[in-house]
């Protein structure tokens, strides 16, 4: 390889490649949409001459910030960090920084989303909050918005998100296969997306069966309180199954229970939903359902990439969960 130049340009690039400058140029830019052989020869050239894009320079040239701003509700959660480092990691690779803000910093929503609605602190916002409202946010002039994770009821932005209908279903469908005719829920926040699409897969799948519903929020504390309410039920009216609406409500279901005494899932089966880090570190190991967190988030950067530049993207792009088999689903009591 030749030793790198502060000085080459992309027309060395286009002379080692065999082929204009333009199309190293859509190489570089967008290289789904060039043929394998040309793509290849161009990155040969690129690592032969050691040529390093100028990001800063085409970002001054088009006019933009070389930011994507992603705003999450409640930077403290989890369950987001995997998202966030898979957009960081897609938009790296097209010379964009990531900038990280919080819905709930204290300003409100409404607040803390137009801070970053001017062109000039942002190219595009990829917004994780289903909650903040919808006014004005395809304005002419603003910067292209999407959504992921979460996303707005009654609002056109293109939308990356988990099939949560479906994992809700895979879920009850377990606890109903392991012979559970009871199940209580605990769901999120009622106003939620993410509540709404999974009690309504959980409804279609627990047809015919016995469903009881604990108030939730997706936090430690709504767990907890979900436990004691189920400890102080007479046995008979107790949920056999327990499918929770987050990893976090689950684990702290859990060790609430373990704490009064009960064992999972001799006593009770437990599912949660996202898979977040702690999940499989239990004791036991909690079954739950799978978010590709990770992917999620390189899908949003890919959507909003395409955005920023004039593309047309799908309304809906949907990734699907998958039922993580652990140790906290076995028949009901007196069944096994």
């Amino acid at each position: 390889m030749e030793k790198p130049s502060l000085r080459v340009r992309l027309s060395d690039v286009a002379r080692r490649a065999g082929v204009s400058a333009s199309t190293v140029s859509r190489v570089l830019s967008h290289p789904d949409v060039v043929a394998d052989a040309t793509r290849n020869a161009v990155m040969r050239a690129v690592e032969e001459t050691g040529y390093r894009m100028n990001h800063a320079a085409r970002n001054l040239r088009k006019g933009r910030t070389g930011a994507v701003v992603a705003l999450v509700p409640n930077l403290g959660n989890p369950f987001f960090a995997k998202i966030l480092d898979g957009i960081r990691r897609e938009l790296a690779g097209a010379g964009y920084d990531l900038l990280v803000a919080d819905t709930l910093d204290g300003q409100g929503r409404h607040t803390a989303l137009r801070r970053f609605l001017d062109p000039s602190r942002a190219d595009g916002i990829i917004l994780l909050d289903g909650l903040v409202p919808q006014d004005g946010l395809d304005a002419p002039g603003q910067p292209p918005v999407i959504t992921a994770c979460e996303w707005i009821e009654g609002a056109t932005l293109p939308r990356v998100m988990l099939d949560n209908a479906q994992g809700a279903r895979l879920a009850v469908t377990h606890l109903r296969e392991a012979g559970h005719g009871h199940i209580g829920l605990i769901g999120g926040p009622p106003p939620n997306v993410l509540h709404k699409d999974r009690m309504r897969g959980a409804r279609d799948a627990a047809q015919g069966l016995r469903l009881t519903l604990f108030p939730g929020d997706f936090t430690l504390a709504a767990g907890q309180a979900a436990a004691d309410l189920w400890a102080e039920l007479p046995t008979g009216d107790r949920p056999t199954g327990i499918f929770a609406f987050s990893d976090e409500m689950a684990c702290a279901f859990l060790s609430t229970l373990q704490r009064r005494g009960f064992t999972v899932p001799r006593d009770l089966s437990l599912i949660g939903f996202d898979d977040i880090e702690l999940a499989s570190h239990l004791a036991p190991a909690l079954t739950t359902i799978r978010q590709p967190k990770r992917d999620l988030g390189q899908s949003a950067a890919r959507v909003i990439l395409d955005r920023i530049e004039g593309q047309t993207v799908a309304p809906v792009t949907l990734l699907e969960p998958q039922l993580m088999r652990r140790e906290t689903v076995a028949p009901p009591p007196g069944r096994g």
